[in-house]
């Protein structure tokens, strides 16, 4: 049985403590201590003396100390607590959160460069790879191209050579490598024309292989035999149903006289385009092959070419692709010998030299 007297003891006995714990309940929030109350078993009995009260006091000190100490655990927890969220997390999650952001900035895989005959063309970075490697390749080791029997030097050519190697730093290095190759003009104007259309689009090597089978169904190469081939000949014979109309339209031009062919030799190069861009499948590119490669002139720049920007890309831009407008400013120190240049940017390339 519990007297007043014994509670009095036990309350004087522990008044030491009870002042140390109202000094720490104090530093707790308001909020903490209206929780410590409410879990406290207050039990209210009136009339009961002070030192009941005190008791009292005491009892809900001891619980206030509690929460304290529960709330510094629990501060402690927290630290643990995060450990066991940031173990919880997959570790595939998180590599894949570390290389999200990699992924932000996606490099471009297309660039548009060049336009041939009114149909655009584009250059991957693969693309840009695969031709850098080729050029490093051929310049650090290549053997020079022997000469066609019964092909013409160009007149200006060895000039050119000079003066180009004189002001670029590229073809300083690069024209050397091809010994005494040159472009080769060829004779037929209609030939010309006619495999420059075969060319269109499609890789040198399948060029050659529909123009050899062109060949021998037409071997006279006369506009007359294609007229009277046909079509469906020409068709047969690995052309795309439009190319062989457009080469069946360049042979009607020719065998009508509608063409001032004897009149191109003297004429300038712009009114040569103008004349020939006016017949179905021949646009300025292959005007300008035809410049180029039966009329053999010296200075033409034929941008719409999609070796040519890729060998500029390659030789003076790291392989970065670029602009018609970059390559044209790069042309501009090689005028008025800007055909040499572009052949020999080919070759740099493609060392075989295409015939047309």
């Amino acid at each position: 049985m519990v007297t007043r007297k014994s509670v009095a003891a036990k309350v004087a006995t522990k008044t030491a403590a009870a002042k140390t714990a109202q000094k720490a309940a104090k530093a707790v929030k308001s909020a903490q201590a209206v929780e410590s109350a409410r879990r406290a078993p207050a039990k209210a009995a009136v009339g009961k003396p002070a030192a009941v009260k005190t008791g009292r006091k005491t009892a809900a000190a001891k619980t206030t100390e509690k929460a304290v100490k529960a709330g510094t655990a629990g501060k402690a927890a927290q630290p643990a607590a995060s450990k066991v969220a940031q173990k919880a997390v997959p570790k595939s999650a998180t590599k894949v959160a570390r290389k999200a952001p990699a992924k932000s900035a996606p490099a471009t895989s297309h660039r548009v460069i060049a336009k041939r005959d009114g149909e655009t063309r584009i250059v991957t970075p693969a693309i840009a790879r695969i031709d850098h490697d080729v050029v490093e390749q051929v310049v650090t080791g290549a053997v020079p191209l022997p000469v066609a029997s019964g092909a013409t030097r160009p007149g200006f050519w060895d000039q050119a050579c000079a003066d180009l190697m004189k002001r670029d730093r590229i073809l300083k290095k690069l024209i050397p490598q091809f010994g005494p190759a040159h472009l080769t003009g060829r004779g037929e104007p209609f030939v010309t024309l006619a495999r420059s259309i075969v060319g269109q689009q499609i890789s040198v090597k399948a060029a050659q292989a529909v123009w050899d089978r062109v060949a021998a169904v037409c071997p006279k190469l006369t506009p007359a035999q294609f007229i009277k081939a046909g079509h469906d000949a020409l068709a047969g014979c690995g052309l795309s149903r439009r190319k062989a109309e457009y080469i069946l339209d360049l042979a009607t031009h020719f065998k009508s006289g509608a063409l001032h062919v004897d009149a191109w030799a003297s004429m300038d190069d712009e009114a040569v385009i103008a004349e020939l861009t006016g017949i179905r499948g021949i646009g300025r590119w292959t005007a300008e092959m035809f410049l180029m490669f039966n009329l053999v002139r010296p200075d033409v720049l034929p941008l719409d070419d999609v070796g040519l920007i890729n060998a500029i890309s390659v030789n003076y831009f790291s392989g970065e692709p670029v602009t018609r407008s970059e390559a044209r400013e790069v042309a501009a120190n090689w005028e008025p010998w800007r055909s040499v240049a572009t052949w020999y940017m080919w070759r740099s390339l493609e060392p075989v030299p295409v015939e047309y």
